[in-house]
């Protein structure tokens, strides 16, 4: 599979896209996105000198202060001092039968390193065994022996194992990464001369700083994704950026010189996501729905706990006459096992995932759906781990998250729902209105209230029916105002007094005056007429159905108190006179005197 490597730097981030190109394909598909923003840059990987705030045995855990809002969580299992085995034996114990309250104390000072992000409300999750990424290898400090990463096959593991024996890791260990496909001893052996020296200065760094303070920090998102993924497989690693360009180049120079030739520095008129196409798919992991190639489609519901992937057939009703139903099903499940994987890539999506596909009725089809699951995450450098298909079609899957994806980073809680995705409808909030205004009710006949218009027209909508009662029960009298820009729960009584005082308030026009409306919908009851809107103050205009979305001047022939009628103006006049008829309406409005010529402004400039 060929593959390439995308990195745009604006000012405010860095997006890294991976794209690649299948056996037989003729494009390149987006397969990964990364995103970072100089504000908020991951901090996996960074070294600190920490605190211990809190050794909690219940847990098994315990609470490091590393100089962030929040405090780092270290289990137990991720505690490595020097003379204690790591291994645990038992519930709340390590080797030798020794406690966390045995190992960490409050105020104890420890270097630790973030091995997951801070991610909503959870701190970052931290490691006491240390290590240091380099492009072939990850070396471990206090770790022992060399590992090689089970991506590579078994034959280049084998070689790669032949080469790194022997190797001098100063009593440490070492991981050799799927990047080093095709490495030799050399080039091992001159990444950890590299890898020596940052593991000195980090010691170094630990030794003289105060706790809490970082002591290393993991190279920014386009160094550390090259990085981990660039080898022989790639084409080539684009850059629009001059400066990042020169950047990879040098440290391809130190760690791998063959690649080099590689990097290349983008200078289109296109910006390069654009060029490309990442634009569209970037905007396309906001929506919940993902369509498949046949006309089934994916519904992706994110929760607290877990992330929800509904499989739907969707518009492919098979193809041909002798298309049967469990064939029709079993297409779309094998199209969505494809599109689902892409979509966790996509997003970066974590934890436990449920996949609910259609319900198949036999197992061959199921092994099928299963086998091609498993072969698409075989592509997914995160690691993942997947049960069988249940009796009620789900399968149960959990995928690695350290840092935040694509969505969390681009998206933030909606202000009005906060998050739930629904708020209360137009007549709930009425209802409650309708209480809060017996309770608001005092010695005074009349008052003005607040509100959003779509909730006062459940009031004044019917005839009025829903404000006659509240009326009748209060032997008040109610008047309204309000705009579209209010929030639909906002309620607030504004004035009280006399009704006439509450009237002259309230009712923005007086027979006679001249108006310059928007026409925006049909009458209820009379097809001739129309209807126009000033916040929450309808006027019926008589004959405006033929004006229906358009501006025209009217003359307010009776006045209500939540609704006027009137009658158009200068009904034959052509559009470009608008403008005028606009200019003389306010100049009107201006000579009216009280609050009328607000309402006139405010109606034009609508």
């Amino acid at each position: 599979m060929k593959k390439q490597v995308l990195v745009s730097v604006d000012r405010g981030e860095t997006r890294v896209a991976l794209l690649e190109k299948g056996k037989g394909k003729r494009t390149y598909r987006v397969a990964e996105l990364y995103l970072e923003r100089r504000g908020n840059r991951s901090i996996v990987g960074n070294i600190y000198k920490g605190k211990v705030d809190n050794v909690l045995p219940g847990l098994e855990a315990a609470f490091v202060d590393i100089g962030l809002d929040k405090n780092g969580f270290l289990h137990v299992d991720e505690i490595v001092l020097p003379g204690v085995e790591t291994v645990r034996r038992g519930r709340g114990s390590v080797e030798g039968g020794k406690k966390i309250t045995d190992l960490l104390k409050p105020g104890q000072e420890i270097v630790v390193q973030v091995v997951k992000d801070p991610l909503k409300s959870k701190g970052a999750r931290l490691s006491m065994d240390l290590t240091i990424a380099g492009r072939y290898m990850v070396y471990a400090p206090t770790g022992e022996g060399v590992g090689v990463s089970r991506r590579l096959e078994d034959k280049e593991r084998d070689r790669l194992r032949r080469e790194a024996k022997g190797l001098e890791l100063r009593d440490g260990g070492a991981i050799i990464r799927t990047a080093a496909a095709g490495a030799t001893r050399e080039e091992f052996e001159r990444e950890l001369q590299y890898l020596f020296k940052l593991n000195d200065v980090l010691h170094k760094r630990a030794e003289e700083g105060s706790a809490p303070s970082m002591v290393f920090q993991e190279a920014d998102l386009s160094v550390r994704v090259v990085r981990d993924i660039f080898s022989e497989d790639f084409e080539k690693a684009i850059v629009d950026d001059p400066k990042q360009h020169h950047r990879l180049v040098s440290f391809f120079e130190r760690t791998g010189p063959e690649l080099v030739d590689r990097l290349e520095l983008y200078e289109g008129e296109k910006p390069l996501f654009e060029q490309f196409g990442v634009d569209e798919v970037l905007a396309g992991t906001m929506s919940r729905r993902v369509d498949l190639p046949s006309g089934g489609y994916l519904i992706i519901d994110y929760a607290e706990a877990l992330t929800v992937i509904d499989v739907n057939s969707g518009s492919f009703v098979g193809r041909g006459k002798q298309a049967r139903l469990e064939d029709t099903i079993t297409k779309t499940n094998i199209e969505a096992a494809v599109e689902v994987v892409n979509q966790l890539r996509l997003r970066d999506i974590g934890g436990i995932i449920v996949i609910d596909f259609i319900d198949m009725a036999r197992a061959r089809n199921s092994r099928e759906v299963m086998k091609t699951l498993r072969a698409s995450l075989d592509e997914d450098r995160t690691k993942t781990f997947t049960a069988e298909i249940s009796k009620l079609g789900l399968v149960e899957m959990t995928r690695q998250n350290v840092t935040e994806g694509v969505r969390e980073i681009m998206t933030r809680a909606c202000p009005t729902c906060d998050g739930e995705g629904v708020i209360k409808s137009e007549e709930t909030i009425a209802i409650e209105v309708e209480r809060w205004l017996r309770d608001q009710v005092g010695e005074e006949p009349a008052y003005l209230v607040r509100l959003n218009p779509r909730v006062t027209a459940q009031f004044t909508g019917s005839s009025g029916s829903a404000l006659r009662a509240v009326e009748a029960d209060t032997g008040k009298t109610f008047y309204f105002e309000g705009s579209e820009g209010l929030p639909l729960d906002h309620m607030a009584v504004t004035a009280r007094g006399t009704q006439e005082e509450i009237a002259e308030q309230a009712v923005p026009f007086s027979a006679g005056d001249e108006v310059y409306v928007h026409i925006i919908e049909p009458h209820m009851y009379n097809v001739d007429d129309a209807v126009a809107k000033i916040d929450s103050y309808l006027i019926s205009v008589t004959g405006g159905y033929r004006y229906l979305g358009d501006k025209r001047l009217v003359r307010i022939d009776e006045v209500g108190r939540t609704a006027a009628t009137a009658t158009v103006i200068d009904a034959d006049a052509d559009d470009d006179e608008d403008d005028t008829l606009e200019s003389g309406a306010r100049r009107r409005g201006r000579r009216g005197g009280r609050r009328r010529s607000r309402a006139k402004a405010e109606s034009a400039s609508e």
